[in-house]
């Protein structure tokens, strides 16, 4: 009897401890994401305060930007400044001028890196990885360097002043959308091509038809990137274009505030206007984006 008190005794310890250390460890998991949590909090503030900054002087009166001491909150919600500072500059033209220029250099991205990472991925020839290794080399040339090569080059085809050297380097194909898009076509395995190849298929529809459906996420992160790349570039529309009939909104902007540099209240409303686009489709493709960087990187050979 004694023996059957000390065993249900010592059953009842062991899970009265047991239970104890289960709700010790969620309640250390709690503390953990709570900390987390809180941290991300704080960061999501520190990194969204210069835009929301920016929202701000966008609504306020033009002596309230510079008043001292500086105020967050506008004394007063100007929304004219949004359609104001969008008509004192020709800023429909600058945009259907962006529109056009990076989505040919979205489209121009897709379809060169992805046909020269094909070739680097699938197709077998000498010397292949050299010539995989030449094109990673040129990552590391500075983008300055080539500045005064292209313009000549353009110069020469007369193409200054107008929107083809901002279009036309993108249909050659970028060394980093070609790193990418190759690495995701190694993860695809290849006894798709030999089942395809075997039913007749050939090398254009193997990649038309298998490769890039299985390569939307890397399609999609490329497609991000030279969306944004683009879209906010400044250099290059500054070096070849010199009417004002061909700005895109960056240069815009750059001319918006060299003519109005008292108005920055107007100038936070045109950026804002400016950034929809961008955040928009980050917002929309974000998951897209996570996951083709993901991938990228999880094969090699």
């Amino acid at each position: 009897m004694n023996v059957d008190l000390s065993g249900r005794s010592t059953s009842a310890v062991t899970t009265q401890v047991g239970s104890q250390a289960r709700l010790g460890m969620r309640n250390q998991r709690r503390v953990q994401t709570l900390v987390v949590y809180a941290l991300l909090a704080a960061l999501s503030v520190l990194f969204i305060l210069p835009f929301m900054w920016m929202v701000s002087t966008s609504l306020k009166e033009s002596q309230d930007v510079f008043s001292y001491p500086p105020s967050f909150f506008p004394n007063s919600f100007i929304w004219q400044n949004y359609p104001r500072g969008w008509t004192l500059l020709p800023f429909n033209t600058f945009l259907t001028n962006s529109i056009i220029v990076t989505t040919a250099n979205v489209v121009g991205n897709l379809v060169s890196c992805s046909l020269v990472a094909f070739g680097f991925a699938r197709l077998r020839a000498r010397g292949r990885n050299i010539l995989f290794l030449a094109l990673l080399a040129t990552l590391m040339i500075p983008r300055e360097v080539t500045i005064v090569p292209r313009f000549l080059l353009f110069s020469q085809l007369g193409m200054v002043n107008t929107l083809w050297p901002l279009i036309l380097p993108a249909w050659f194909g970028y060394a980093f959308f070609i790193f990418l898009l190759r690495q995701f076509f190694m993860t695809i395995p290849t006894e798709l091509d030999d089942a395809a190849r075997i039913d007749g298929a050939s090398t254009f529809r193997i990649f038309f038809e298998i490769i890039l459906p299985l390569s939307k996420p890397a399609l999609g992160t490329v497609a991000i990137f030279a969306f944004i790349g683009n879209w906010s570039n400044l250099l290059d529309p500054l070096i070849y274009i010199r009417s004002q009939e061909l700005y895109t909104l960056a240069l815009g902007l750059n001319l918006f505030r060299g003519q109005n540099f008292t108005q920055f209240n107007m100038l936070m409303a045109v950026s804002i206007i400016t950034l929809i686009p961008v955040l928009t489709v980050f917002f929309l493709s974000q998951r897209l984006f996570v996951q083709g960087v993901t991938l990228t990187g999880m094969g090699g050979r």
